[in-house]
């Protein structure tokens, strides 16, 4: 673990070096695989959160990668639901994006036009907006409705609505709880770096 101490001046302070270094190098370092502790010279106390955020919002153009809209609610959010948001969801969010990029980039030899253009931002944006790609359409959701009004001449057909699916019996239920179980334990053995053998 790489400790750099922080100065009251914001300056900061590598010492393994034995040397100043700016925000930019920081970064480089983490980029470059570091682990880095960033604690307060004169306290000791930990400001390894808040100089990251620092880094990503001043020296990588986080003006930028943070939309106005997003950036308010942020703000309006209490701290613990944003607290939740970041800690739960942005991880969530970037460790899925990193997968799909990396197994759109492991198709790109067999067939140029699986390289999708990705963007974590928008999908981020929509899933904030409630158009999460990963929920499963509902069949009973209305359109919106029309701009203009029919005349009298045109004739609205209204569509009988969809009867809801029957309510999962016992066994479906064991099957889908089978399904999260495996689902979790395929989610620790990726984590762990090594594929889980089943005997």
């Amino acid at each position: 673990m790489r400790i750099v101490k922080k100065y009251s001046n914001r300056r900061l302070y590598d010492t393994e070096e034995s040397r100043y270094i700016t925000l930019d190098e920081l970064a480089g370092l983490v980029r470059d695989g570091a682990d880095v502790f960033i604690q307060d010279a004169k306290t000791g106390a930990d400001l390894t959160q808040s100089t990251l955020a620092q880094v990503i919002l001043e020296s990588r153009g986080g003006g930028r990668l943070l939309p106005v809209p997003l950036l308010v609610q942020m703000i309006r959010m209490g701290d613990d639901a944003l607290a939740e948001f970041l800690g739960r969801y942005m991880s969530w969010s970037m460790e899925l994006y990193l997968q799909a990029k990396q197994g759109s980039s492991a198709l790109f030899p067999m067939n140029p036009f699986a390289q999708l253009p990705f963007t974590a931002s928008s999908a981020l944006a929509r899933a904030l907006m409630g158009q999460n790609p990963f929920r499963p359409k509902r069949d009973d959701a209305r359109p919106p409705p029309p701009l203009v009004t029919p005349s009298d001449d045109d004739v609205v057909v209204e569509p009988e609505p969809t009867p809801l699916p029957p309510r999962p019996s016992a066994s479906t239920a064991d099957d889908v709880a089978e399904l999260r179980r495996e689902l979790d334990e395929l989610k620790r053995s990726l984590r762990a770096g090594a594929p889980k053998r089943r005997g």
